[in-house]
């Protein structure tokens, strides 16, 4: 069997470059005529290594060498075949009415016991139980927001077609499925997630409902545990000897950390060890629920690893002087650089603000699962009111952290045009010309996101930073003009310039305000 396997891979590697790879024509070169099946799977089974996407007419073709595409559109909703995917799952566990009767109400008790430990700061314990109610009620939110976050990188043309991919603390799957979603059918995706729970049970049954190009392996150990060495090697052509970020074709295009660093004893370590494992163009990206504690926790890691040189875990025990190693060197060196969404628009400048920030997109469509569950609640029960179990909130915060020095925003403030946010105790009470990102949707109002203070009243208000700042700093449009009306349209993460802001100290919040009136112009940098 394994010289059949070998002869098949040859076989593949000669006809990749010549044309189209039939498994019918192959079996007639191998020795003993296997089955065009046994070839098909085989193929299959090795097409990461080889390069090779699967096309509809089962032939094989070369992964394409063009980037992904940004999406751009919002997320509507959860696909009907991983809405099914789930309720199937649903239905193995608790039987055809899952959402009723005894089973229904555990699990809306279960639902509302990792909510209230979560808010109260509580490690959650992920059994069974835990795991079906965590994909009934967070997986919709999950896959939408992971692909807005890709998009500021295929923005950018840094998400390949060809994607090998760790995702460190996989959970239930929806930022899995969520990316492999965003990629196109011609995309290969070779997807490694680290999941220790019994959430990887589900995780396995969701992942087995997306494309013939993905290709799927759950390592049940903790982050703290894993060994990248138990991966084969791509780029290796099947060698089989191992995992190798030393390799100029090795390490992982992009690392998923999704709403697991609040969950870790130490985020920090975990998330520098597994930078270690990251390809040389590779991407770290970090996602975290939106409310004020994990939001910051997130922005603190990205803080506290910016900066530091990080090389490849071949021969982690050994001191390198990054001054001494020249490119050709075995070991990679590479600083950790925020790429996005957060900026660092002053050289040598980084902000030291508590750092809540985060992103709001519109609500995905209620999936059927999440309806059925929160109407079979009895009657009798007065803890619940309509709409409990429904949780179709798309707000998020992220980091995007390379080795590469690349940054989204690649801008450098080096003139005293432009007032720096560091120094805004010296500007109050005039106005000033300052460049700044817009980190918020607006935060007035009912609609603010959830934010500890309505800072703005029914005035549209945005956080802003220019990557100096030591306190928050706010944009309030008091007065909408043609010539201010850029503030409203930027996206987030977005670059603006400000004319005429009339720089003022808020003491009962500790910011500033930018006021931004009928004086001010506001451009929107691309």
């Amino acid at each position: 069997m394994t010289d059949q396997r070998e002869a098949i891979r040859s076989n593949a590697k000669y006809l990749r470059n010549v044309r189209p790879i039939d498994p019918d024509e192959i079996c007639e070169y191998v020795e003993g005529t296997p089955h065009p099946a046994v070839v098909r799977q085989h193929l299959r089974e090795d097409a990461a290594d080889l390069g090779l996407v699967e096309c509809e007419d089962g032939t094989f073709v070369p992964v394409g060498d063009d980037p992904v595409r940004p999406r751009r559109e919002p997320v509507t909703r959860v696909p009907a075949e991983y809405e099914r995917r789930l309720e199937e799952v649903l239905v193995d566990r608790y039987g055809p009415n899952w959402y009723d009767g005894a089973s229904g109400d555990l699990l809306r008790s279960t639902i509302r016991r990792f909510k209230a430990d979560y808010l109260d700061g509580r490690a959650v314990a992920y059994d069974d139980d835990v795991a079906a109610g965590y994909a009934i009620y967070h997986l919709p939110g999950y896959y939408a927001a992971i692909q807005y976050a890709l998009d500021d990188l295929a923005d950018r043309n840094l998400l390949g077609r060809n994607l090998r991919v760790l995702d460190v603390g996989a959970g239930v799957g929806g930022p899995a499925l969520g990316l492999c979603d965003y990629v196109p059918d011609d995309a290969l995706l070779e997807y490694h997630a680290i999941e220790p729970s019994a959430a990887a049970d589900v995780l396995e049954d969701m992942l087995a409902a997306t494309s013939r190009n993905v290709h799927t392996a759950i390592h049940r150990t903790t982050a703290e545990a894993f060994d990248p060495s138990e991966i084969v090697a791509g780029g290796t052509d099947g060698a089989g000897d191992g995992f190798d970020p030393a390799a100029p074709d090795d390490g992982f295009d992009l690392v998923l950390a999704c709403n697991v660093l609040s969950e870790l004893d130490d985020p920090v370590a975990v998330t520098r060890s597994v930078l270690e494992t990251l390809a040389p163009d590779g991407t770290l990206l970090a996602m975290a629920p939106a409310d004020k504690n994990t939001s910051i926790g997130l922005r603190a890691v990205e803080r506290e690893l910016e900066g530091e040189r990080v090389r490849d875990g071949a021969d982690s025990d050994v001191d390198v002087d990054r001054d001494s190693v020249d490119e050709s060197a075995t070991h990679r060196l590479g600083e950790v650089t925020v790429y996005g969404p957060t900026v660092r628009l002053w050289p040598g400048e980084t902000p030291s603000d508590r750092g809540w920030s985060f992103d709001v997109r519109p609500d995905v469509e209620v999936p059927g699962f999440q309806r059925r569950l929160d109407d079979a609640a009895s009657a009798d029960d007065e803890d619940h009111s309509p709409g409990e179990f429904v949780n179709v909130d798309v707000q998020f915060s992220y980091s995007l952290l390379r080795l590469d020095g690349r940054r989204r925003i690649d801008m450098a403030l080096e003139t005293s045009e432009w007032a720096k946010m560091a120094e805004m105790g010296q500007h109050v009470p005039n106005r000033i010309d300052l460049v700044a990102a817009k980190l918020s949707r607006s935060l007035s109002g009912p609609d603010g996101g959830g934010r500890d203070a309505d800072r703005g009243g029914s005035n549209p208000l945005f956080k802003i930073s220019d990557g100096s700042e030591d306190v928050e700093h706010y944009a309030v449009l008091t007065n909408e003009t043609s010539l201010n009306r850029p503030l409203l349209e930027a996206d987030y993460g977005e670059v603006c310039s400000f004319e005429g802001a009339l720089a003022l100290w808020n003491d009962d919040e500790e910011a500033y305000n930018l006021v931004v009136d009928e004086e001010t112009i506001v451009d929107r940098i691309a």
